[in-house]
């Protein structure tokens, strides 16, 4: 057991470090120092010790074991930059499931991870395109954003044929420029609502 805990434990440092390397080249310094404190929670880190393995994450084995993980669904709701987070019902009458486009910090973070997480498990195997080759085979893109997808298979086709410097400096531009347009289109919302306001208060001023 102490082998276990002593791996997992290794596994999970090595692994935030990591990211947390890649996030400072991104522009992500707080993103990077955040990233996956949960997985030293008792819900995550004992599961992961019992699981562990060495070579893929322990989630995939207790899978296996009990049909799913309990410490993947303790992960992915505190965890902002799986996209698997940003999932949402539409709020009408007979309600669908809506994909939400991630935000440009968190779909940022979430390339660091991909590239760390690759990084880590495959050791000496690693290149630079086993994240990309990674996203196609195996993820599940059926419950992400369109616009999420199309842009995680860029930056990892990127990185995949030019090379890590170019794809960090192109994804810190992104998350330079998309902060703008983020915060210019919460402004907007802003806006409208003071707006919608506005016009009620005048609507029950003209029913009385």
């Amino acid at each position: 057991m102490s082998g276990k805990l002593f791996g997992h434990l290794h596994t999970i440092t090595k692994h935030r470090n990591t990211v947390m390397r890649h996030c400072f080249k991104a522009g992500l310094i707080w993103r990077g120092l955040m990233h996956d404190w949960s997985k030293y929670s008792p819900a995550e880190f004992f599961p992961g010790v019992k699981f562990y393995q060495g070579n893929r994450s322990p989630q995939a084995r207790e899978r296996e074991v009990y049909g799913y993980s309990a410490a993947w669904l303790h992960h992915k709701g505190r965890n902002k930059h799986h996209f698997e987070y940003w999932n949402e019902w539409n709020g009408k009458e007979q309600g669908e499931r809506v994909f939400v486009d991630m935000p440009c910090v968190y779909f940022a973070e979430m390339v660091c991870d991909r590239v760390a997480a690759s990084k880590i498990y495959m050791k000496k195997e690693y290149t630079d395109s086993a994240p990309l080759e990674y996203y196609r085979k195996r993820t599940d893109i059926g419950g992400m954003h369109p616009d999420t997808a199309a842009r995680l298979d860029h930056f990892l086709s990127l990185l995949s044929e030019k090379g890590e410097k170019a794809m960090f400096a192109e994804l810190k531009a992104y998350v330079k420029e998309g902060k703008k347009k983020e915060k210019a289109e919460k402004k907007d919302v802003r806006i409208r609502l003071k707006e919608e306001k506005r016009d009620m208060r005048r609507q029950k001023k003209t029913s009385k």
